[in-house]
């Protein structure tokens, strides 16, 4: 049995709409022997998502994305994000559905090879969302314009820069959502290994995939 346990002694709804939001008692295991005291915490519930960073191995381009984020409107200067394609996990569908999906739906971008990053919370002190991160391999000529489905609201703009130029808006702040932080982080350690693994052969490139 683990040393960490936990009980749940009393949950409910407290919202749902777009997003659900649920409030929990509960009580945990300390560090220091015993149990803390029943603790009232929120969850803010949704599913699970995908996110995949395009990329273009031979132009050495990302495709990044634009579009309005509720989340930074009390910042109303910084309310249009710069992103990279995600999307939730709908019922039958597996992480790599969707990263084909949203990469033609937000992007217009067909994914020609796809590798998963990693997965990783993007705020477990209140939200259950687990993000699956891919790097996907694209053509980057003639990506632009306005893309998204209507009715979803989606308002997205498309466009792809060299990477150093990418690397270059984490650097300046112009980039300021976690995900793609974190994706470009992974890129600049591991592109030379990257644009290897895509310039090899189909049969090279069953070789173990960069961690």
């Amino acid at each position: 049995m683990s040393k960490h346990q936990f009980e749940v002694l009393d949950v409910k709804t407290v919202y749902e709409g777009f997003f659900r939001l649920e409030q929990y008692h509960v009580r945990h295991t300390l560090y220091r022997g015993g149990w803390s005291r029943p603790l009232q915490r929120e969850l803010f519930r949704r599913g699970n998502c995908v996110a995949v960073l395009l990329y273009d191995p031979d132009r050495d381009e990302v495709v990044l994305i634009e579009q309005f984020r509720v989340g930074a409107i009390l910042r109303p200067n910084h309310a249009w994000q710069i992103e990279i394609v995600a999307g939730a996990i709908e019922d039958g569908e597996t992480a790599e559905d969707v990263a084909y999906r949203e990469a033609l739906e937000e992007a217009g971008c067909e994914i020609l090879d796809l590798i998963e990053v990693k997965r990783f919370y993007t705020t477990p002190g209140g939200s259950s969302e687990l993000i699956t991160l891919f790097c996907g391999r694209v053509d980057s000529r003639g990506i632009g314009g306005v893309h998204g489905l209507d009715h979803e609201d989606e308002d997205i703009r498309v466009f792809a820069v060299k990477t150093e130029q990418a690397f270059d808006m984490l650097e300046d702040g112009s980039i300021e959502s976690g995900i793609p932080i974190l994706a470009l982080q992974w890129l600049y350690m591991h592109r030379d290994r990257l644009r290897a693994r895509w310039a090899a052969s189909p049969a090279e490139r069953e070789q173990p995939e960069p961690a």
